[in-house]
């Protein structure tokens, strides 16, 4: 039986623009080429916040000083053990944006998002964020990369044929 793997994902807000990491620098990466935000996984004791605070300043070198819990994403992929990932934004930081050891970090206009090479789920996820929809539970299923599953608060949005 597989593990689950508890995990953070942030999107830092400035100027209209989302902090994304273009995936290009780690081996063996399911992530591999995609643009992602920043986060990972928890470690032993910690809450979805103190694993988001840490996570942000680890991968970019900034404190993130406030944040908006946005959902819940269950992320299955044939590629690795399912993830429960904890989904943020956040509008307020501290210090001075770093070097990545997993990819690059560009700031990305937030109308320009959507062309980038991301997780065909992820559209659904931002495109809820930015009509500022309540807390939402999003479980996303894949096979080769490809979104065979989407579904929104209990309700099928895709269901691949």
């Amino acid at each position: 039986m597989p593990k689950v793997q508890m995990t953070t994902l942030g999107y830092i807000e400035k100027d209209d623009s989302y902090l994304m990491l273009h995936r290009v620098k780690k081996k063996n990466d399911v992530n591999q080429d995609k643009w992602i935000g920043i986060g990972g996984k928890f470690e032993y004791g910690e809450s979805p916040e103190e694993c988001l605070i840490r996570e942000a300043k680890e991968e970019t070198g900034l404190l993130i000083t406030s944040w908006k819990f946005r959902g819940i994403l269950t992320f299955i992929c044939d590629k690795q053990d399912p993830e429960y990932i904890c989904l943020y934004t956040a509008d307020k930081f501290e210090g001075e944006l770093k070097e990545c050891g997993e990819g690059t970090l560009e700031w990305i206009r937030k109308e320009e998002v959507l062309n980038l090479n991301l997780w065909e789920g992820d559209k659904i996820f931002f495109n809820l964020i930015a009509k500022d929809a309540p807390f939402f539970s999003l479980k996303l299923a894949y096979e080769n990369d490809s979104l065979k599953e989407a579904v929104l608060d209990g309700k099928k949005v895709l269901v691949a044929r």
